[in-house]
């Protein structure tokens, strides 16, 4: 897969993922939260990849500076970005649900 071989921080998301996924299959966290954790850190890879093929797509088209083009990357970034905070969103809920209850 190209975004594998070219994109160093896909393999960071992963690690990230991995770690936080195995966390959550070890903490007494509800279901539904180790669902929400497990299912949101694919989409986080999910996005990764978009914004690789984004960043790609732009690039193929030309690669003079413009400005619609740094939008559009940082815009595809900004969505990776997104997801990943909302699963440490998601991970602060968690873990304060999981102090609540015990």
């Amino acid at each position: 897969m190209h975004v594998w071989q070219t994109e160093p921080s896909l393999k960071q998301w992963i690690i990230a993922y991995v770690i936080s996924a195995i966390a959550a299959i070890l903490l007494p966290i509800d279901p539904g939260e180790r669902a929400m954790i497990v299912g949101g850190g694919l989409f986080v890879l999910a996005f990764e990849c978009l914004n690789t093929a984004v960043e790609r797509a732009i690039d193929y088209i030309s690669l003079e500076r413009h400005p619609l083009a740094k939008q559009a990357k940082d815009t595809a970034s900004a969505a990776v970005a997104l997801t990943s905070l909302a699963i440490g969103v998601v991970w602060l809920m968690a873990l304060i649900g999981l102090y609540a209850r015990g």
